[in-house]
């Protein structure tokens, strides 16, 4: 993975926190169809992308070959 790759995923990280705080703060979402999101479970969903992502960036940090100076 490119650093650039690896910087678009960490920001895709701060967009899942950023939603999971929006989640804590009490925002709604709906389907299209007006159909309400169990925000409890999309709580979660979340939960678990955001520590899945956090793993994968640790991962792949380690991995990464030092950079010259």
């Amino acid at each position: 993975m490119s650093d650039s790759e690896l910087e678009r995923f960490k920001a895709q990280r701060v967009t899942a926190l950023f939603r999971l705080d929006l989640i804590e703060k009490g925002a709604q979402i709906s389907y299209e169809d007006g159909t309400p999101v169990d925000m409890a479970s999309e709580k979660a969903r979340l939960q678990e992308v955001v520590a899945d992502m956090d793993r994968r960036i640790a991962w792949l940090e380690a991995e990464a070959p030092d950079k010259p100076n």
